[in-house]
């Protein structure tokens, strides 16, 4: 997705540096890693589920010391967001799914089933995702078409319709790869194993995630597409790519 209709020869290190104005797909591949997650909601999954972990250890196996653990950090994390101006329900969203597996837990009598839900979710995300594939909206594309403000536009761009659709995989591999993760631990009843399984697979594997479905991405659009900032809609002429002795 390298922005190449420039109109005369590089002089700096990259198109799309802040002299042109145009991102680069460095900056794109950036831009992609801001809106589809950050260190931030990393924090908001795996700190409570560590905490639960450690609180019920230390606590001598109790759910309730882990289930005070979880729910405080995840208080405390959420009052920092909300200080830093994150919306108010997504705050909301992350405490009550907290407070849904300590009380699972406390209701079962089984500290594992504190990550139950996050099991159910990720069950529902790869199906989520797959469904969306085959229906030709890939959530992918909605996300980040959203997130631009690009509304509908990308999708009326072929190129980037079946870019959005390859690199939606990779989304559903990483919920695939959680689901073989934690079902046997959870089957098991290894709560410590379960809270060490949710932090590794929390930012490490969407970092990892955000990074193959770029390269998916961009591998899949032809190299004259000026990028997912730039929808081409059907039948709009290719950009003109001239040379410096053009000039």
């Amino acid at each position: 997705m390298r922005e190449r209709q420039t109109g005369r020869a590089p002089t700096g290190p990259e198109p799309g540096d802040q002299e042109s104005g145009v991102p680069g797909p460095g900056a794109e591949r950036d831009s992609l890693m801001r809106l589809l997650g950050g260190r931030t909601s990393a924090l908001d999954a795996s700190l409570p589920p560590v905490l639960f972990g450690l609180g019920w250890y230390v606590g001598g196996e109790s759910i309730a010391a882990g289930g005070v653990a979880a729910v405080a950090v995840g208080a405390v994390l959420g009052g920092w967001r909300l200080h830093k101006g994150a919306r108010p329900l997504a705050v909301l969203v992350s405490l009550l799914a907290v407070l849904l597996g300590a009380v699972l837990a406390l209701y079962t009598g089984n500290a594992a089933d504190f990550f139950l839900a996050r099991l159910v979710t990720n069950a529902v995300s790869a199906l989520m995702w797959m469904v969306s594939i085959a229906a030709r909206w890939p959530l992918l594309g909605i996300i980040v078409g959203t997130l631009l403000g690009q509304g509908r536009g990308w999708r009326r761009d072929p190129a980037l319709l079946r870019g959005y659709s390859l690199a939606s995989w990779v989304w559903v591999g990483q919920y695939v790869v959680r689901l073989l993760v934690f079902i046997p631990l959870w089957l098991a009843d290894a709560v410590l194993a379960l809270s060490a399984a949710q932090a590794i697979l929390t930012w490490p594997l969407v970092a990892v995630c955000i990074a193959a479905s770029w390269w998916v991405l961009r591998r899949s659009l032809p190299a004259e597409h000026p990028g997912i900032r730039h929808p081409r809609l059907p039948g709009e002429p290719e950009p003109a790519v001239r040379s410096a002795g053009d000039e």
